[in-house]
């Protein structure tokens, strides 16, 4: 009985080594980079056929963790995700405000800018304790020129990502903006409220957020 518990206690460790290889090999091999690439060059094809009107209620929504700016740099160190999370841990490497901008995003972001949209960041980090360090990530990495940069408030904390997100889209529409786009790393940054702008989704296989 021991051995077989044995056993698959080194089974486990070897699937979770396995899968580690594969993340890492398509994180820091290129493929990752030339899917984003991909699925900018999507972006912009769609963004030309939109004509921006004078109202400025032409808005944009996109993610801002792995979306705009990467945690590549934390995962690379804990697993690729493959080790348990560790909140404080992850808390402590935000609260460094050394995110990399995601290239391809940038771009999407400036264009979107200088076309006229109105783009809104929408993040689930805390509003109280996150806020200004993760503005001066964003604007240290070239995003400037967002309409509105949207926390996670109090009121929010209990909601799931989906729910949460889904509400924000809500605002902003309520608020007499058409979103004709939304770009993010995870399904519930996609999925809810407001199915008819277009979504873009960017790979992501080191974690998921409900």
């Amino acid at each position: 009985m021991y051995i077989s518990q044995r056993w698959e206690e080194q089974r486990g460790r070897m699937a979770v080594e396995t899968k580690m290889r594969d993340v890492e090999g398509y994180m820091m091999g290129g493929r990752y980079w030339r899917d984003v690439e991909m699925t900018k060059e999507q972006i912009l094809e769609y963004v030309k056929s939109i004509e921006v009107g004078v109202a400025g209620k032409d808005g944009w929504v996109m993610d801002v963790d792995d979306t705009c700016i990467s945690n590549l740099g934390y995962y690379k160190h804990h697993g690729f995700g493959c080790q348990a999370f560790d909140s404080a841990k992850f808390k402590q490497w935000i609260m460094k405000a050394e995110c990399d901008a995601i290239p391809a995003m940038l771009a999407v972001f400036q264009e979107l800018v200088r076309r006229g949209f109105k783009v809104f960041l929408v993040t689930g980090r805390d509003q109280a304790r996150m806020a200004h360090i993760t503005s001066l990530n964003l604007h240290g990495q070239g995003f400037i020129g967002y309409h509105r940069l949207l926390f996670r408030s109090e009121q929010y904390q209990a909601e799931s990502a989906e729910k949460y997100k889904s509400e924000m889209r809500r605002k902003i529409e309520g608020e007499g903006y058409k979103i004709w786009g939304n770009v993010g790393d995870q399904w519930s940054d996609l999925q809810g409220y407001s199915p008819r702008n277009r979504t873009f989704k960017l790979p992501n296989p080191m974690y998921c957020i409900p």
